[in-house]
């Protein structure tokens, strides 16, 4: 399983969004802020406010801000709205076609298939722990100095002409 780096770039954005005291923050500043692409991180931006995770204000004054609460968005949320809800493995049941399947009897087929049951249950698992973590988790788990860099760093960006 491979996910797009943009679940990076949403994660580090919400965590920042929610740093910088909600206050709506322009997606250039943003991308300056990690120095990446301001193009991919707006298409990011825009999936999470299609997903009701951000707000968009237009306008001078206006950027993109959390449109919940931290403890109120998941991290599966996040990867939702930015790799989609797509079951990750998707069984197509080889193992009743060709000369295996052939000289196989149907009943041994009405169960699900083992394999397809397994990366079900640890799909579940990886989902279930993505749903039970929280912005406010990341947020609380970070260290001290965290939020200090970023409101510092996010000055600096916001003092910069035509940024």
């Amino acid at each position: 399983m491979r996910m797009g780096e943009g679940v990076e770039w949403g994660l580090h954005c919400c965590l920042t969004l929610a740093w910088l005291d909600n206050e709506p923050v322009p997606s250039a500043k943003l991308a300056a802020l990690f120095d990446i692409s301001p193009t991919y991180l707006n298409k990011c931006l825009q999936r999470l406010v299609r997903a009701e995770i951000l707000t968009s204000t237009p306008g001078s004054r206006g950027g993109v801000q959390l449109a919940r609460a931290p403890e109120d968005i998941t991290l599966m949320d996040v990867v939702a709205a930015l790799e989609g809800r797509e079951t990750l493995f998707r069984c197509t049941e080889i193992r009743q076609q060709g000369a295996a399947g052939a000289e196989t009897s149907a009943r041994e087929f009405t169960r699900p298939c083992g394999i397809a049951t397994a990366m079900r249950r640890a799909e579940l698992a990886w989902r279930r722990e993505l749903a039970g973590q929280t912005i406010a988790d990341l947020m609380a788990s970070a260290p001290t100095s965290s939020a200090r860099r970023i409101r510092r760093s996010y000055d600096h960006i916001s003092a910069r002409p035509g940024v």
